[in-house]
């Protein structure tokens, strides 16, 4: 699937190394369990790469440098490339400095958030990676959207335990999964959504005409809201309804980011963390269990398990997503890939 992505991206203009990149972030959301990050988006993806709402190449432009602070104009391009660079370039700051800010405007939707923290993780670095996206959920007492999922990440190294990751979106649910469950043709679970009614709704589509809830009530409101702060207002870029999702194929996107990356090693010893984030990873899987329950996950631990299993098992896909493929495949003369039975009839 990665080398059929690639192939797509390369029809529509996509430099090889970025078309790569691409195919490969929603590849691995397919590997971590996120299928509503994973391959139902690169006809989406395509849709807005051939109306030009979202640029096929071009280098994001810094604007401005003061060293540990850099703002990028990512110029339109394609938010999974604009953030890569994002994050080496904090990852180079952050080892010269001890901590760095990226500032991204102009960019696009990037897939999971946690694709680009893993990494910083990976260089022996914490990080905390925020965006904007367009209106989703109403501002708390509403009954109009406003406001976006606007999800955020942060990550950290953990030793023995691999990383550290939460990634998530501060509605009750990320949008991704509303579209997967409607591509699946499944009801969406009771508090996930509301219509455009404003009344509870079970039923994907009129969740995504409507509203999703927030996370936590007010609290998952007041986070978005200042989370558009930092990556829209702060940034330069868009922010509220100024933002169009990858589901657009013709607005520009207009969404930002802001990622903070902190080495490590400027505030105490490798080792040192690694020994003690281990211990706090030791003193909480062991905590007794809620009825039903039959282990305690610390975050990321999931998506590392599914992803362990899902490299020898394969990944599956809805009727529907294989089906947008197809006639994306089709109308740019790129070949499906071979699927499993279990594959085609998913």
């Amino acid at each position: 699937m990665t080398e059929f992505g690639t192939r797509i991206l390369r029809t529509l203009s996509v430099p090889e190394d970025d078309a790569r990149l691409l195919a490969d972030s929603l590849v691995v959301a397919e590997l971590w369990g996120h299928s509503s990050h994973g391959m139902l988006r690169l006809p989406w993806y395509a849709a807005r790469l051939r109306s030009g709402a979202m640029r096929s190449s071009g280098e994001p432009q810094i604007v401005t440098d003061t060293g540990s602070l850099v703002v990028l104009d990512g110029q339109d391009g394609i938010g999974q490339v604009i953030t890569d660079r994002a994050a080496r370039l904090g990852i180079d700051r952050a080892k010269a400095h001890g901590i760095a800010g990226v500032a991204i405007r102009n960019s696009n939707h990037f897939g999971t958030a946690a694709y680009f923290t893993r990494k910083v993780a990976d260089a022996g670095c914490l990080a905390l990676l925020a965006t904007n996206a367009s209106p989703a959920m109403a501002p708390w007492g509403g009954r109009e959207k406003s406001v976006g999922t606007n999800p955020w990440s942060i990550t950290a190294p953990a030793g023995s335990y691999g990383t550290a990751v939460m990634d998530i979106a501060n509605t009750a649910v990320a949008r991704g999964k509303i579209y997967l469950a409607e591509e699946r043709g499944e009801p969406i679970p009771e508090g996930w959504a509301a219509d455009a009614n404003g009344v509870p709704t079970t039923d994907p589509r009129e969740a995504v005409d409507g509203l999703i809830l927030p996370l936590a009530g007010h609290k998952g409101y007041a986070i978005s809201f200042m989370f558009d702060v930092l990556a829209g207002v702060l940034t330069g870029s868009s922010f509220g309804a100024g933002v169009a999702g990858p589901y657009d194929p013709e607005r520009r996107s207009g969404c930002g980011h802001f990622l903070m990356v902190v080495d490590i090693a400027a505030v105490q010893p490798v080792d040192e963390f690694t020994s003690r984030i281990e211990s706090l990873v030791a003193e909480t899987k062991p905590v007794p269990t809620a009825p039903g329950v039959a282990e305690i996950f610390v975050p990321g631990e999931i998506e590392q398990r599914n992803l362990a299993r899902n490299s020898t098992a394969g990944i599956t896909l809805a009727p529907k997503t294989w089906q947008d493929l197809s006639e994306l495949a089709s109308s740019t003369g790129v070949p499906m890939p071979e699927p499993s039975e279990a594959t085609a009839t998913a």
